[in-house]
């Protein structure tokens, strides 16, 4: 069997009392999702993250330390494919979509990007997301 693996992050940012996810649409697959790609030659899983996110929507993030994630799942067969997600805060909500590989990408309410999401372990990767922004919060340190 062979194995890919990528790494992408759950981009967030507050707007006055509120919580926005950065939600996409893949090209390839016409799938709701988070910005995330292939680990190029001599980058770990963080530097691909943050370079993932500027490529795909032309954002600047800080990740978030202590937030790792990883999905397992087949996309074909034969096929075996890890993605490690991070979490990332965005400080301004202006995007610029990587035509070539995102058709559409937004800001959205976690509860609208939880119904957004085409794949179960997304739904996961944001719940997960929201309990620590929400902890975080309670402690200031959001």
């Amino acid at each position: 069997m062979k194995h890919e693996k990528s790494c992408g992050a759950i981009v967030y940012r507050r707007e006055q009392d509120k919580v926005l996810l950065l939600i996409l649409r893949h090209r390839r697959g016409g799938h709701w999702s988070f910005p995330k790609g292939h680990i190029e030659a001599g980058e770990n899983e963080r530097q691909t993250a943050l370079r993932e996110v500027r490529e795909e929507t032309g954002l600047s993030i800080e990740l978030r330390d202590g937030f790792r994630a990883a999905v397992e799942y087949s996309p074909t067969p034969g096929v075996r494919k890890e993605v490690v997600y991070f979490l990332g805060c965005s400080p301004r909500g202006e995007v610029r979509r990587q035509a070539e590989e995102i058709s559409e990408i937004r800001w959205a309410e976690p509860e609208e990007a939880f119904h957004a999401v085409t794949f179960q372990n997304d739904k996961k990767l944001i719940s997960l997301a929201m309990d620590r922004i929400q902890s975080e919060a309670a402690g200031g340190a959001v």
